[in-house]
């Protein structure tokens, strides 16, 4: 009782938590030992809308055809039951550096959820999921900088590692007090526009959804996040990891899946990150990587095995994002009591220097030039 005490003053107070230990943490990949991983269902896709402490997102990423980079976002935000906010945001990103990336967040009023919880509205803004299941439209008109009307149509099974795509945190795993929740639709087409104040930008060409929900406060469930969105003509190449701060035994999740069109080739928690080399950022003493290694393993639905590995040069980062900076006032207050919390994000997109997806099926192997984009995030010691 105690120790679920200090839990939930640490949620209300933004204090550090006591040190749990790797057991008050189950982690997707138990399941995924015997499941490495389920096809969604509509079901899947739902919004939770917690009325406890979570942040939960839709995140939509686009790769155009014509070498564009942006996303769309969704984000519901629920402090301790007492406030619920949610935002719009939108990037496009400059990926030649010759001017600002475009940057909109707009928070949302009147905000509500279609009878099946699959479509979210609020004012000016809508994200819809077809009545088939296999397409999303993403509406907003918040910002006259960005007016997004974009359309991302599943070309590959959706994806959750595990039966749930669920990691559990709690000294009761039957009544955990935090989770966390990645479902994926690894390989889309898009379709629409973002309208600037410099005319429209055509995102036809790729896109990625990636379903969020940290059903716990941020900092608490991870200290830092490394992230690789592989779009190429035949495969698609998704890597998901986050590592616990020490209260959790610094437990590190990977969630992997690789797809081509109507098929997902492999999936699981069997992938792993490796910064291969860094540097220290002189802003906030982040190592910073400089050159990465993502590999995916496991077994494709007949059995082949199957190996999978990017590895190369992330170039000049793109952006590094002070979370900080960034967050409303009230977000802030929840961090504010964690010592040594100082949330960066650091994004990339190498341009000069293609990264290549090395696979290998069984006795087949390929090697596929891509777009990726890739973060590292680092949130505590």
């Amino acid at each position: 009782m105690f120790k679920w005490a200090q839990q939930q003053l640490a949620n209300v107070a933004g204090t550090q938590e006591p040190i749990y230990g790797p057991s008050a943490i189950k982690s997707v990949a138990e399941e995924a030992e015997m499941t490495p991983y389920t096809e969604l269902t509509r079901d899947d896709l739902k919004w939770q809308a917690m009325e406890s402490t979570c942040v939960e997102t839709q995140t939509f990423y686009f790769m155009s055809e014509s070498g564009q980079l942006a996303f769309a976002q969704v984000i519901y935000s629920n402090v301790a039951g007492i406030r619920t906010t949610c935002q719009f945001n939108c990037k496009v990103f400059s990926l030649d550096g010759s001017k600002p990336h475009l940057w909109s967040s707009t928070p949302l009023n009147n905000h509500g959820f279609s009878e099946d919880m699959t479509g979210f509205y609020a004012d000016d803004c809508a994200v819809e999921l077809s009545e088939d299941g296999t397409t999303y439209t993403i509406k907003s008109m918040n910002d006259e900088q960005a007016i997004v009307n974009l359309t991302v149509k599943r070309n590959a099974p959706g994806f959750k590692a595990g039966k749930t795509g669920s990691t559990l945190f709690g000294t009761d795993l039957a009544n955990p007090w935090g989770s966390m929740r990645h479902v994926f639709w690894p390989r889309c087409t898009a379709e629409g526009t973002i309208m600037t104040k410099d005319g429209p930008i055509d995102f036809k060409g790729k896109a990625f959804l990636s379903h969020a929900l940290q059903g716990m406060k941020p900092h608490h469930a991870a200290a830092k996040w490394n992230f690789c969105n592989f779009q190429g003509p035949t495969y698609s190449a998704i890597l998901m990891q986050f590592t616990t701060p020490p209260s959790y035994g610094s437990t590190v999740v990977n969630v992997g899946v690789i797809a081509k069109d109507g098929e997902i080739v492999v999936g699981g928690c069997k992938s792993d990150v490796t910064h291969l080399e860094s540097k220290s950022d002189s802003e906030n003493d982040w190592p910073e990587p400089t050159i990465i290694k993502y590999t995916w393993a496991g077994a494709t639905k007949d059995g082949k095995p199957v190996e999978a590995s990017i590895e190369g040069g992330l170039e000049d980062r793109l952006d590094r994002i002070d979370v900080m900076a960034e967050v409303p006032g009230f977000v802030k207050k929840i961090v504010a009591g964690a010592a040594g919390t100082k949330p960066y994000i650091y994004q990339y997109s190498p341009q000069k220097t293609k990264l290549s997806l090395k696979l290998k099926i069984g006795d087949e192997e390929v090697t596929e030039e891509g777009f990726v984009f890739a973060e590292a995030t680092f949130i505590s010691e």
